[in-house]
């Protein structure tokens, strides 16, 4: 018995589970913000210890990575990030997840084979195309600035 779209899309709308949006927008914007204060939190007490903005922000930042990876490897952050989805997806502390949690994944593999080659499946690209993009501008922004100095 053939099924018009319109029908297929009807059945499907009421087949499917409904999602909580708003607790969900809460948990991300709660998390998410919690991890933001923690970062301003690190910055506002080294500052507080006489050391430079530009070193503080370095080490909010590496406070921040090890933070990640140490939960991601404690199998913590991934329960967080399932309550709190996109909440957890603070650019650095994402990152370190996404390249810590494939390398914990298959550690049982090796150091080589396991840990070191799976470490940037996920990361790998976005590694790769930041690289590029970078060496790309930085040398159309050397040629304009070559061609200004001779003008």
């Amino acid at each position: 018995m053939p099924i018009s779209k319109q029908e297929y899309k009807k059945m499907q709308k009421q087949s499917e589970p409904k999602s909580p949006v708003l607790k969900n927008c809460i948990w991300a914007f709660s998390v998410g913000g919690l991890i933001c204060a923690i970062g301003e939190t690190v910055v506002e007490l080294t500052q507080k210890m006489n050391l430079t903005l530009e070193m503080s922000r370095m080490i909010c930042c590496i406070t921040l990575i090890f933070l990640s990876v140490l939960l991601t490897g404690l199998r913590v952050y991934d329960n967080i990030a399932k309550r709190a989805g996109a909440g957890t997806l603070v650019p650095i502390t994402g990152f370190a997840n996404a390249i810590a949690s494939p390398a914990i994944e298959f550690k049982s593999e090796g150091f080589v084979l396991g840990m070191a080659a799976k470490m940037f499946t996920i990361a790998g690209p976005v590694l790769t195309y930041g690289i590029s993009a970078s060496v790309i501008y930085g040398t159309i922004l050397w040629i304009f600035q070559a061609i200004q100095k001779q003008a």
